[in-house]
């Protein structure tokens, strides 16, 4: 049995009168706690931490002198204070070794900005800024396991880490050169933490413009220089672009790519702004340039060999081959389909087509993912319209795709476990960004989408024996994959019908239902940690006087399954939106009462049939049995599983028999009312298909009060939540009685729906964007990282290179950013910054998609009831206008019809800004004209009413010629509607209708529309043409 110390430890680290005693305290407290678990727990209840936390705080560490590397003093011996300092961070690190339990007393002792003051490169020898990374990585670990309730979380760790003087303090750590082992184990554990605390968008954005993120991918070029990957002749091109300087030495073996690659991974994802910023980073630039490879042969004959070698049956894709393609198996030119060129496989629910159930479709969208895999289901389709496909358009289809891209795929064929994966993930970013070449997605789908799906069930070998710590790091390893393959396969298979096939073909479904099920295997409590004691159930020689600590959070296993479960619940919702087929191979699985019960925050045992399972709090928790090694769902658990049943319930079939025979009404019903903000928009988004006239399960969400729960978050002030409540009551109106859709309107409010279709909120996110800048300005008001989304202070902090130079005068910027490489890769990524970050933008396009179903829902509103009988329509359309006001609902179509003059707010020269015009939407124009068409299609006094609005006609001419499909078929259904005759009475006031559409240029547009390029369009032009002459 262990001897106690003569005194307490706190006593003795208090008590210790000079550095050398302060040394020797502390040595033997580290020599007595570490693998000791209940020693820990009795040295923390001591109150131990505090006199080491105050013993290892840096008094220079937050000292910022902006002095260039200097390792010098790292092999020189510590000295006194500073072997203080390191032994207290391996006491601390020790401590955070120990689990959740150790994490309120870290906590409270300060302990986070304790290790963050050793953390500075410039300030600190190697081996405290190593302890100190290590002391953090144990944090992150611990915090993984314990509940975001706690204060000391993931989030806190990311919030005080990615604060602006830390952000430069990893710049530094990832861009030494130093051959030091010490130096490559910064290097990688700086790069790991950045992977596993980087999930909010505000610490991308810091990572991103503070250096990190050119620095980490110069490692990632030398890691290209030491495989010898450098495409031939680079060095050439750099030197002619004045790269030469940026062009990278080998990155050592010991630093490993996989943690390289995880970290670009989270710092870029969901961002195309970032994605391009890593292939426009000088050192990717100098060893994988854009140019054509004959660019820089100099020799004729070579110029003609290079060439002839490309022509061998590859002539179709030649100009789009890089030197790195040719290491590649050889795949044939394939024009795979789009998902938008599919026809849906559920049927349009009271709109002009199924768009509206589907996710955002094509892969340049900028949808914010969940973690790492699918975009939120809030994103609506369609809403970058002439806004986003605008840049596109100018960008994708002229830029080269860097030969990164074929590297990525090299790297993730002829490498295995994590280095694969992450591979693959950068790749996916990469893809989903819109990247890549369009023909790249073959090649996706036919080298890289097999391995992915192999690696859901690959078993990794670990190692059996006394070498307890190597088994550990094989079995975290292999953890690893299979907590995220699922998710970066999600990602990369999302809106592709092509990919979505590969995955299928190579056996997904039944990988996927596997993993499923036996993430819900109970975790028995031999699973469970349990602290070392030499007597059975006995604490040993702990004094009871000292209170032990409690354990908090949840075992490893039970943290690995719940991460299985959020993965493969994304990878389900990515598969199905499109295929029957897919749909019915996962419902065959039997995983439906899976998906069901990971709906619920705390789980029990998954059920086939509602009628088995027993009643729940409206918590979601059931009341009869407790949790039994199920573990807590996450948020981001809830969020999947709701992604994943809005996307199943896409099929008729399936929503009118399996999910209603495993009861998935009220599991959904009660994440509207979930306290997460986010779980209610996906939840309000998976109930947009249980709301509809097919489905069976709209009366008892009726009965269960989903209405009065929808109108609520049409009132929300975030955006998604109101956008995804208004589009699922505008199918909840459809094909309902008259006195429902009143009382619909009754609860939303007939002055908010006006206001949520006219008001713009683009001049109030201009307002608090300038607010947000003048509070900036002074200082000490705001010194969160907060501050680092508007960068125009940052980016003058900024280390050397294209981050540095990006955004800053041409006289400050380095000598290379004047070439022509980078002042292109500067035009372009200063575009695809303002699409992202500009307020004004993202408001327009939010304002966009939640007017267009405001609109849809009017348009549902005034829709018949049951077969669409014009008794029914005639009854709506006059409350329409009794509630609104006639002239108020013509006068507010029309405003929708008018082009919008915008100013653009400018941060940098607001006095040179330029008024720009901004046409009206496709998708409003689209919902504007079926408005109007269900109006003509009602009695003749209110086909009247509409042909008399001469103002709102005359907008309507010019959109004839209009690019989108659906807006031309409108307009045909509306000219039919007004010609149309509903008995010989109305035939004087048919003729004069037509004459009227033809005095307004109808007849003329029409005729032009009998030559579209679309059959549909053609057929209705000719019948609206035939109708229209009839009349007169």
């Amino acid at each position: 049995m262990a001897r106690q110390p003569s005194q307490p430890w706190v006593s003795q680290a208090r008590n210790a009168r000079n550095a050398s005693e302060q040394i020797g305290v502390l040595r033997a407290l580290k020599n007595e706690i570490v693998g000791h678990p209940l020693k820990k727990e009795l040295a923390v209840a001591q109150g131990v931490l505090d006199p080491v936390v105050r013993l290892t705080a840096s008094k220079t560490g937050s000292r910022q002198d902006g002095k260039s590397h200097d390792h010098s003093f790292a092999t020189r011996p510590l000295g006194e204070e500073e072997m203080v300092r390191l032994q207290g961070l391996q006491v601390i690190a020790s401590i955070a070794l120990g689990g959740p339990s150790f994490l309120p007393s870290l906590h409270s002792a300060a302990t986070l900005p304790a290790i963050l003051s050793n953390l500075c490169p410039i300030n600190n020898p190697s081996q405290l800024v190593l302890a100190a990374l290590r002391a953090l990585s144990n944090l992150a670990d611990s915090s993984a396991l314990a509940s975001n309730f706690y204060p000391l979380n993931t989030n806190a760790i990311a919030q005080a880490l990615f604060a602006r003087h830390h952000l430069n303090s990893l710049g530094r750590i990832v861009s030494q050169t130093s051959a030091s082992s010490n130096v490559h184990c910064q290097i990688s554990i700086a790069a790991s933490l950045i992977a596993r605390v980087c999930r909010e968008e505000r610490h991308q954005q810091g990572l991103a413009n503070s250096g990190v993120l050119d620095a980490l991918a110069t490692k990632l070029a030398g890691c290209v220089v030491a495989a010898g990957l450098v495409i031939p002749g680079a060095d050439i091109l750099s030197q002619r672009d004045g790269l030469q300087e940026y062009f990278p030495t080998a990155t050592s073996p010991n630093v490993g790519l996989a943690v390289i690659l995880e970290a670009i991974s989270a710092i870029i994802a969901n961002s195309k702004f970032r994605a391009s910023q890593l292939l426009y980073s000088p050192a990717i630039l100098a060893i994988f340039p854009v140019s054509q490879p004959t660019d820089f042969i100099s020799s004729q004959n070579a110029r003609e060999a290079w060439k002839a070698f490309n022509v061998a049956g590859l002539s179709a894709r030649q100009n789009q081959l890089n030197a790195v393609d040719y290491l590649l198996p050889f795949v044939p030119y394939h024009q795979a389909k789009s998902a938008s060129s599919q026809a849906s496989a559920f049927p349009p629910l009271g709109t002009s087509n199924s768009r509206e159930n589907l996710p955002s479709v094509g892969r340049s969208s900028s949808s914010r993912y969940n973690g790492a895999s699918l975009p939120s289901w809030g994103d609506s389709p369609g809403l970058d319209t002439g806004l986003a496909q605008q840049d596109a358009s100018t960008t994708d289809s002229e830029e080269p795709e860097s030969p990164l891209i074929a590297y990525l795929i090299l790297v993730l064929r002829s490498s295995n476990g994590m280095e694969r994966l992450m591979a693959a993930s950068v790749l996916t970013v990469l893809y989903r960004a819109g990247l890549t070449n369009k023909d790249r997605e073959m090649a996706i789908g036919l080298l890289v989408v097999p391995l992915l799906v192999q690696m859901l069930d690959e078993v990794v070998g670990i190692p059996k024996g006394k070498d307890n710590l190597a088994e550990e790091e094989a079995q975290a390893v292999d953890w690893a994959i299979k907590e995220r393959a699922p998710s970066v396969l999600a990602m990369l298979i999302t809106d592709s019908e092509y990919l979505q096939k590969a995955a299928f073909d190579a056996g997904v479904v039944g990988k996927l239902a596997k993993m499923l099920k036996v993430s819900y295997d109970p975790v028995t409590e031999m699973s469970l940690p349990h602290s070392w004691s030499p007597q059975n159930g006995g604490g040993g020689d702990v004094d009871p006087q000292y209170p032990k600590l409690v354990h908090q959070g949840q075992p490893r296993l039970l943290v690995h399954k719940i991460k299985i479960r959020e993965s493969t619940l994304k990878a389900i919702a990515a598969l199905v939106p499109f295929k029957d087929e897919y749909r019915k191979a996962i419902v065959d699985q039997g995983t439906i009462p899976y998906i069901v019960e990971s709906m619920n925050s705390n789980p029990s045992k998954p059920t086939p049939k509602t009628t088995e399972k027993p009643e729940r709090s409206p918590s979601g928790t059931n009341d009869s049995e407790s949790m039994q090694g199920y573990g807590v769902n996450t948020v981001d658990v809830l969020i999947a599983a709701a992604g994943a049943i809005r996307a199943l319930s896409r099929s008729v079939g399936i929503l009118r028999t399996t999910l209603i025979d495993n009861g998935v009404s009220m599991p959904v019903f009660r994440l509207l009312q979930h306290p997460d903000i986010e779980v209610q928009i996906a939840a309000t988004a998976a109930v947009c298909n249980l709301v509809t006239d097919v489905s069976p399960m709209r009366d008892t969400l009726t009965n269960a009060g989903i209405l009065k729960i929808l109108c609520e978050h049409a009132h929300s002030m975030n955006a998604k939540l109101r956008l995804n409540a208004l589009w699922a009551l505008k199918h909840f109106v459809n094909s309902v009685s008259n006195d429902m859709k009143r009382q619909c309107l009754d609860e939303l409010g007939q002055g908010w729906l006006v206001q949520l279709i006219c008001d713009d909120t683009e001049d109030e996110a201009l307002l608090s964007s300038k607010v947000k800048v003048e509070e900036r300005s002074h200082p000490g008001l705001h010194d969160e990282i907060d501050e680092d989304i508007e960068m125009d202070q940052f980016e003058d902090q900024l280390t050397p290179g294209l981050g540095a130079s990006f955004g800053r005068s041409s006289s400050s910027r380095p000598s290379s950013s004047r070439s022509k490489s980078f002042q292109q890769a500067e035009l372009r990524l200063a575009a695809l910054r303002d699409a992202e970050t500009n307020p004004a933008r993202k408001a327009r396009k939010d304002d966009i998609a939640v007017q267009e179903q405001g609109l849809d829902f009017i348009r549902n509103l005034i829709g018949g009831a049951g077969q669409n009988g014009t008794p029914e329509t005639t009854e709506m359309i006059d409350f329409l206008f009794n509630a609104l006001g006639q002239d108020r609902v013509f006068e507010i179509l029309a405003s929708k019809l008018r082009s919008k003059v915008i100013n653009p707010f400018n941060r940098r020269s607001s006095s040179n800004s330029e008024t720009r015009v901004m046409p009206p939407q496709s998708e409003i124009i689209t919902a504007v004209g079926y408005i109007l068409v269900h109006m003509a299609a009602s009695v003749p006094r209110h086909r009247q009413l509409v042909i008399a609005q001469t103002e709102l006609l005359k907008l309507l001419v010019p959109q004839f010629n209009n690019a989108s499909i659906e807006v031309r078929l409108a307009l045909c259904w509306l000219v039919t509607n007004l010609t149309w005759m509903d008995d010989a009475s109305d035939a004087q006031a048919c003729a004069n209708r037509a004459n009227e559409l033809k005095k307004l240029g109808f007849l003329s547009k029409l005729e032009m529309l009998e030559h579209d390029p679309e059959l549909n369009v053609r057929e209705r032009a000719k019948s609206a043409l035939w109708q229209m002459k009839q009349g007169y």
